[in-house]
């Protein structure tokens, strides 16, 4: 599918510049939230295409796993944005696992894909991630750590979904006396 082709471009350039820009370390927690339908050029949750959510999670695992990032895919509101992760991150990180297993249409094409090719996925209520991308305004940050610091990247879209990339910073305290750098 030649557009397959091009999104899987559009989303390896966008993530080479996020990642320069981000610097996220080797044990951070990357969060995916995406729509397929709005890749596809449709409404959010109203065509999920299982072809596109595997391209995407599997570029992105990928390209994170080459880094040590861990990748959690959050599910649609159906699942209550719950998240795919890995098992053994979950449990280093003592996240609690929920019941759930997405489908196409309760969680998404994305959460599915990566429930479909995580070694040993579960799924978690919420998580506290140091960086993420939301491909399609699903909405990613009650999952990203304070202080969410939007990057810029050249990609603006993928297919036809709108993408917002974000990254932390150490929250900034104290008073007028205080010393950051």
């Amino acid at each position: 599918m030649e557009d397959l082709k091009s999104y899987q471009e559009q989303l390896l350039q966008a993530l080479d510049e996020y990642i320069v820009q981000a610097e996220l370390e080797a044990g951070d927690i990357f969060v995916l939230g995406c729509s397929s339908s709005e890749v596809a050029g449709g409404v959010i949750g109203k065509c999920s295409n299982l072809e596109i959510g595997e391209m995407i999670v599997s570029t992105i695992k990928d390209t994170l796993v080459q880094k040590k990032i861990h990748l959690a895919v959050q599910g649609c509101e159906h699942i209550n944005r719950s998240l795919v992760i890995e098992k053994e991150v979950a449990k280093y990180q003592q996240f609690e696992i929920v019941s759930v297993v997405p489908a196409l249409h309760a969680g998404g094409a994305a959460a599915v894909a990566a429930f479909k090719l995580f070694q040993n996925p579960v799924v978690v209520e919420k998580i506290t991630a140091q960086g993420g991308i939301d491909i399609g305004d699903t909405s990613i940050g009650m999952h990203i750590q304070h202080v969410q610091v939007p990057v810029r990247t050249s990609i603006k879209e993928i297919g036809g979904a709108h993408v917002t990339y974000l990254r932390t910073r150490p929250k900034l305290i104290g008073g007028i006396r205080a010393v950051y750098e």
